[in-house]
């Protein structure tokens, strides 16, 4: 295959098979690690435009149970509208294990869903001028965290999970030099390499003959495609033979499980699960089965809010549920209990004043406008062990903005110190003891 595709090879037949999200060599890394607070990281992204109304700031009734301490209550309003879901997967929520920033900020740039997720993962903010087309300028925090990191630490260290491949792929890097390719990170779309008949597709035809050259390029361009968005062009990046290994026996147990329908609701959820729900079910299963230093995934369905307000809250119930059942699933994995730090921010907010879409129960629609301040209005959270993070601990006034969370992120793993002036925010050191 051509040297820019995202997968080296793919083999048909009983003695092949395919090789699946690509793994990038591990080189050589050139910093000596720091302290760490913990070995592992997971930044949930809260995407798609969370408003602190309905989350941090919602006075009556609280929609994010697992997340946020108060009982749980619906508006009469809209409560026939939503499913209800399974009993919590916490017993506690999360905040009691958590330091909550209630008056945080996406403060710079424009109030987009792509300078967002940028901001929050570079730690560098934004203008008009960014290119959907394009890598990051500034380096990601996988890069940061592959290059200035203990040399021992390789791509299997680090995932992307993103919610789909438009636009969100090319995050995994940037075009700064002296980092690209070769320092990003794993990064899978769970809807797009998961998803209905495209994984029946791909699971049947490995039963298919080498000489089947047809489905053999259908395939390699399914899985370029999976990683390759909206004809952006990616440098070489080839899976090194062990990860290759691991990787493709990995997709592959993923594959026979979907066709055998061990994953079409697997958490029981009234009416399937949705989209957040399977991005975090995904990213469960990379947790359990790699157990890597740094993860992030996000979630998106929120993005309904522009036009059903009820829909958005039935989203937020789903992703709170979905976040409570990966931290549980975290503190149940040898090799991360007790030792993962969890961060939760939404990467922007949205707008105080509602645009003219009135869903089934009246409540109107919400956008995301640059001009509105509460759109900038956003909350983080960092749960962790106890002795670690101060746990229970609540700052309502205005303290730490999105640049701040790659910063904590390489504070905690114990990088921080070798970056060469690439970060101006901080790390968050009131969340930690």
């Amino acid at each position: 295959m051509d040297r820019r595709s995202f997968i080296k090879k793919t083999a048909l037949g009983a003695a092949g098979s395919l090789v699946a999200p690509y793994i990038l060599p591990s080189g050589r890394l050139f910093a000596a690690t720091g302290a760490r607070k913990a070995n592992h990281v997971v930044f949930c992204l809260f995407s798609g435009g969370v408003r602190n109304l309905e989350s941090v700031l919602k006075a009556d009734g609280n929609l994010m149970p697992n997340m946020l301490s108060g009982n749980e209550a619906i508006s009469t309003d809209i409560q026939s509208s939503l499913s209800p879901l399974p009993p919590n997967p916490l017993s506690t929520p999360l905040q009691d294990e958590a330091t909550l920033f209630k008056g945080f900020k996406y403060s710079l740039g424009p109030t987009g869903h792509f300078n967002g997720h940028i901001t929050a993962i570079t730690g560098q903010s934004t203008g008009t001028d960014l290119s959907l087309r394009e890598h990051p300028e500034f380096p990601t925090v996988f890069e940061l965290y592959r290059k200035h990191s203990d040399p021992k630490r390789s791509a299997m260290n680090a995932w992307w999970v993103s919610h789909s491949n438009n636009l969100y792929p090319i995050l995994n890097y940037s075009r700064y030099p002296g980092y690209g390719p070769d320092f990003g990170a794993n990064q899978i779309s769970p809807r797009t390499l998961f998803a209905y008949d495209t994984a029946n597709e791909f699971s049947n035809s490995m039963t298919l003959s080498p000489d089947h050259q047809g489905v053999a390029d259908d395939l390699r361009g399914f899985f370029n495609g999976n990683f390759n968005p909206n004809g952006v062009e990616a440098a070489s990046v080839w899976n090194t033979p062990e990860e290759a290994d691991q990787i493709q026996a990995f997709i592959k147990q993923m594959m026979t499980e979907y066709r055998s329908g061990l994953h079409n609701n697997p958490w029981g959820i009234q009416g399937g699960m949705s989209g957040d729900m399977r991005n975090i079910f995904y990213a469960e299963k990379i947790l359990q089965e790699f157990e890597p230093e740094l993860l992030v995934v996000n979630l998106f369905d929120v993005d309904v809010a522009h036009s059903n307000f009820t829909k958005y809250c039935q989203a937020l119930r789903n992703a709170d549920w979905a976040v409570g059942h990966l931290w549980n699933t975290i503190q149940n994995t040898p090799g991360l209990a007790n030792d993962t730090i969890l961060i939760i921010a939404p990467e922007i907010g949205r707008n105080g004043t509602p645009n003219s879409i009135i869903d089934q129960n009246g409540r109107y629609a919400l956008d995301h406008t640059t001009n509105d301040p509460l759109s900038r209005d956003i909350f983080c959270m960092v749960a962790g062990p106890s002795g670690v993070v101060d746990q229970g601990q609540v700052l309502s006034q205005t303290y730490g903005s999105s640049i701040d969370i790659v910063p904590t992120i390489a504070d905690i793993l114990g990088f921080k110190d070798g970056i060469p002036g690439l970060l101006p925010g901080a790390s968050l050191t009131p969340a930690f003891l």
